[in-house]
């Protein structure tokens, strides 16, 4: 699913700074794998690469196979849209939007019918518990469902692959107890989750959980899964 090899990323200067140091990691379909580490490690950068918001600098990485180096910018953009979603710690929900219309906007660029947009986010949103609070308004949703209707937003394109920046650092302890046991639910469905995180007591949901400090990036124990 996500191959890098020898995959690491410098911005230029001067002077040049090194945000990931080159790295070699193989995540599988079906795999739930956290990334910890303090601010600045470089959690983000690789967050970035594997989220084809930027390309390594050295070494390279394939997405499902695709050699994405060699992808334009038009291919690149494309095949982030078909094959990754994305949930942030922010909501990032239009306020005057409902739940069902933030959910139907992902698709919008797709050009899929209005009808077929409108199934699809009331599947998705009852999927993750909100198939009755389709019609309501973000500003009436508690940050709990609203952290729900970012992931059904995320998963409405059926990615391969959902990343998750930090999704319950807005939450309180109950709340992102829910939001964990979702995408765990999700994982169990055959759902490939990456979550970026902070907190210890979310990298242990992962099957595996990776190390990010000062650029460098390991994989210090494998619990359950690949390796």
């Amino acid at each position: 699913m996500i191959s890098l090899e020898g995959a690491g990323l410098t911005y230029p200067g001067p002077p040049a700074v090194t945000a990931l140091l080159p790295c070699d990691l193989e995540v599988h379909q079906g795999d739930f794998v956290t990334v910890v580490g303090p601010s600045g490690s470089g959690k983000s950068t690789f967050l970035n690469i594997v989220g084809l918001l930027d390309s390594p600098t050295q070494g390279r990485y394939r997405l499902s196979g695709v050699d994405t180096g060699q992808l334009g910018d038009a291919t690149r953009s494309a095949l982030r849209g078909r094959r990754i979603g994305f949930v942030f710690q922010a909501f990032h929900l239009l306020p005057h939007r409902t739940a069902a219309e933030n959910v139907q906007l992902a698709l919008v660029y797709r050009r899929v019918a209005r009808r077929e947009r409108a199934d699809r986010a009331r599947e998705l949103l009852a999927r993750v518990g909100l198939g009755h609070r389709a019609d309501a308004l973000p500003t009436t949703l508690s940050g709990g469902e609203r952290q729900r209707v970012a992931i059904a937003r995320a998963l409405v394109g059926t990615p391969s692959v959902l990343l998750c920046d930090e999704p319950t650092g807005n939450l309180d302890t109950a709340t992102s107890e829910q939001v964990l046991g979702l995408l765990e639910e999700l994982n169990s469905d055959g759902v490939t989750i990456v979550v970026i995180t902070h907190d210890p007591s979310v990298a242990a949901r992962g099957t595996r959980t990776l190390s990010i400090r000062d650029g460098v990036l390991t994989e210090p124990q494998a619990r359950r899964g690949h390796v």
